[in-house]
């Protein structure tokens, strides 16, 4: 009898799997189509392309005036690229900014932001610099105007930071250099015999905030310039060079005490045999010595270009906005592909800083924009000197005459 209920039992139950099993068939083609869309590149391309293309036509009925401009880069293969890397429409929201509260830019800002595209938030972080330029520059003046906006914008950068940093600070190793190096000495087997090494915060753990209060506007300012300089070398030319003339703005320190290591070395050019007496072509590789060393100098932005003028007003600089702005303007300076002239903007904007800090007598700070002088001084000597020295190679000499020896009998 058992067995006959058992074998009378086991139909109901392989019927009730196969129930089970084609419920499950039935409900699962939606979630492997999804599953599909979801690991094919080819939708997913299509996705942020259609994402951004959206975000473009909505910017363009912000921006009427522009509306033509705009369609063209969102009928490009790669319209936030496009958007990204568009002068004029960076000149367009920039001039059209307002920072209140019912400013459509930042709503569009903000909105695109969240949006989650990588690419997207690439072009609302190249606006870093013109949103925390004008919010500081604003909120420190005698009657600051309605800034919601810009704080909106700020926050989002902030939020986002903090989850990605999940309660944990920004740590550097500092090597210790009274130790040996351990391309030279090999390392002990006992781990316990090692120092520990020297560990310096950049950032401390972030705490949530849902508003900008003015004891924690500098961290979250610093925070999102830190956002900004995480993604900088995808950033245009002109989102850098704005942020140069914003910081030497924010210094607002223009005394001769800037200049103090403007010094560039004088080369020493070997001309023909070493005589002195110099020819027509000595002279003519002179100027062009000279003209190349010209250039190598830093030109303070006192023209009536607008790319040469400073932007901004003199605000108070804590560690916290300061340091992250350190290590943008020491990427300007570096970087060699940024151009000649981000690297000038950036060298005056250091200067300036310098000149703040030795007012100020923030140790620090001293330290760090007289480091970056430094670095730019050396650099535009080497550059200077191999100018030079290819000049030389390429400068035509004159074939001496032989000379002739007389020989007494």
């Amino acid at each position: 009898m058992e067995l006959q209920h058992r074998n009378s039992s086991s139909p109901q139950c392989s019927s009730n799997s196969n129930s089970t099993s084609s419920s499950s068939i039935t409900t699962n083609p939606n979630n492997r189509i999804n599953n599909n869309n979801n690991n094919d590149p080819m939708h997913s391309w299509w996705e942020s392309v259609s994402k951004a293309r959206s975000r473009i036509h909505s910017l363009a009925s912000i921006l009427p005036n522009h509306h033509q401009t705009l369609s063209s880069l969102a009928d490009s293969e790669r319209p936030a690229l496009s958007l990204l890397s568009s002068p004029s429409a960076y000149s367009a929201l920039s001039s059209s900014l307002s920072g209140s509260h019912s400013d459509p830019l930042c709503h569009w800002l903000y909105d695109t932001f969240l949006s989650s595209d990588p690419h997207l938030r690439l072009v609302v972080l190249s606006f870093i610099p013109l949103l925390s330029g004008l919010y500081l520059s604003r909120v420190h003046s005698s009657d600051p105007p309605s800034l919601a906006g810009f704080e909106a914008v700020l926050l989002a950068l902030y939020a986002s930071e903090t989850k990605s940093r999940a309660g944990k600070p920004l740590l550097v190793t500092i090597p210790d250099l009274s130790l040996p190096s351990i391309y030279h000495s090999p390392l002990r087997k006992n781990p316990n015999n090692n120092p520990n090494p020297s560990v310096g915060v950049i950032s401390p753990p972030l705490e949530p905030h849902i508003a900008v209060k003015s004891t924690k506007r500098a961290c979250i300012v610093g925070v999102a310039l830190h956002s900004y300089f995480s993604q900088i070398s995808h950033m245009p030319s002109w989102s850098k060079l704005e942020f140069c003339q914003f910081a030497a703005g924010w210094a607002g320190q223009d005394c001769p005490c800037r200049r103090e290591f403007d010094q560039i070395n004088t080369l020493a050019i070997s001309h023909g045999n070493g005589n002195g007496n110099g020819d027509g072509d000595n002279e003519v590789e002179i100027e062009e010595v000279a003209e190349v060393m010209e250039n190598m100098k830093i030109h303070d932005p006192d023209c009536e270009s607008p790319n040469c003028i400073t932007k901004g007003d003199r605000i108070p600089l804590p560690w916290e906005i300061l340091q992250p702005a350190l290590r943008i303007l020491g990427h300007c300076l570096m970087a060699p592909l940024n151009s000649q002239e981000v690297k000038d903007a950036a060298s005056f904007a250091v200067r300036c800083l310098y000149a703040r800090a030795s007012h100020d007598l923030v140790p620090q700070a001293i330290l760090a924009t007289r480091s970056l002088i430094q670095l730019d001084n050396r650099n535009r000597d080497n550059a200077a000197t191999s100018a030079a020295a290819t000049s030389n190679v390429n400068t035509p000499t004159k074939v001496k005459k032989p000379e002739i020896l007389l020989v007494s009998k």
